[in-house]
C-alpha cells in the first residue's frame, strides 16, 4: 500500500479542483479519477481531464451512466428538466439532487485505489455550504469510510478538506495554493453548463460569485 498517494474524485468544478491543488501539496502522487453519470453537460468532464492534464496529475474516466438511470426527477440527467434558480426550501431536496451519486463515486474511487494500491480518497463534498444533498454530510462520509474498510478489509481514509469552510474559505484555500485564476476561469460549477463564472443565475453559480466576493472583499 502506498501511504505517499491519493486519489481525487474530481468533476472539474471548483470544489474538486481546489482539492486537487490541496491533495498535490499534501501527497507525492496523485491520481484523479472522473465520472460520466448521465449528465447534461459533459464537458466537465473535458475540462477535469485538460486541467489534471496541466497539473501533472494522472487522470482517468468511468462511464458509470447506470446511475441516471436509477431515478428520475433529477434536472442535472433528465434534459427535459429545467434548473431551478433558487434552493428548495425546507425539507425538500433540490432538482440537481443526484440520489447515490457520492455513494457510487466513492465506492468505486475506493475500488480503483485499492487496485493502485492507495488508500487515500479525497472529495470535495462540504457540510458548511449546505445545498440539502444528504450525501455531503460528514456523518455520511465518515459511515461510508467505515463501511468501505469493511467490505475490502482495508484501511482507506477519506479526507474531505472542505467539509468545514464555508465558499469564501473554499477560494481563499484556492488563493493559498496558487490556483484562484485557474480555478475561477477554468472550472466548470455552473448547473447549465458555463465555464468560469456561469451563468450567473442558478444556485451553483450564486453560491460561487457570494463566496469569491465575500473572499475578495476580505483580503
Amino acid at each position: 500500500m502506498n501511504y505517499d498517494s491519493a486519489l481525487v474524485v474530481f468533476s472539474g468544478g471548483q470544489d474538486s479542483t481546489t482539492c486537487l491543488f490541496w491533495a498535490k501539496k499534501h501527497f507525492k502522487r496523485v491520481y484523479a479519477l472522473s465520472f460520466i453519470y448521465g449528465q447534461k453537460h459533459e464537458l466537465e468532464v473535458e475540462l477535469a481531464k485538460k486541467i489534471a492534464c496541466e497539473a501533472g496529475v494522472e487522470w482517468d474516466v468511468m462511464d458509470v451512466s447506470f446511475i441516471s438511470q436509477l431515478s428520475t426527477g433529477c434536472s442535472l440527467t433528465d434534459t427535459s428538466l429545467e434548473i431551478e434558480a433558487e434552493k428548495a426550501e425546507g425539507d425538500a431536496f433540490p432538482s440537481t439532487f443526484v440520489p447515490g451519486r457520492n455513494l457510487f463515486f466513492l465506492s468505486i474511487a475506493a475500488v480503483r485505489a485499492r487496485e493502485l494500491g492507495i488508500r487515500h480518497l479525497v472529495t470535495g463534498v462540504s457540510q458548511t455550504d449546505f445545498s440539502g444533498y444528504p450525501d455531503c454530510r460528514d456523518s455520511f462520509v465518515k459511515s461510508l469510510n467505515v463501511t468501505l474498510n469493511l467490505a475490502m478489509d482495508e484501511q482507506f481514509v477519506i479526507h474531505t478538506p472542505l467539509m468545514w469552510i464555508d465558499k469564501a474559505q473554499t477560494w481563499g484555500l484556492a488563493d493559498e495554493l496558487g490556483v484562484l485564476e485557474l480555478v475561477r476561469t477554468q472550472t466548470l460549477t455552473c448547473y447549465n453548463g458555463i465555464p468560469g463564472d456561469g451563468c450567473g443565475h442558478c444556485p451553483a453559480c450564486k453560491l460561487r460569485r457570494e463566496g469569491l466576493e465575500k473572499y475578495l472583499a476580505s483580503k
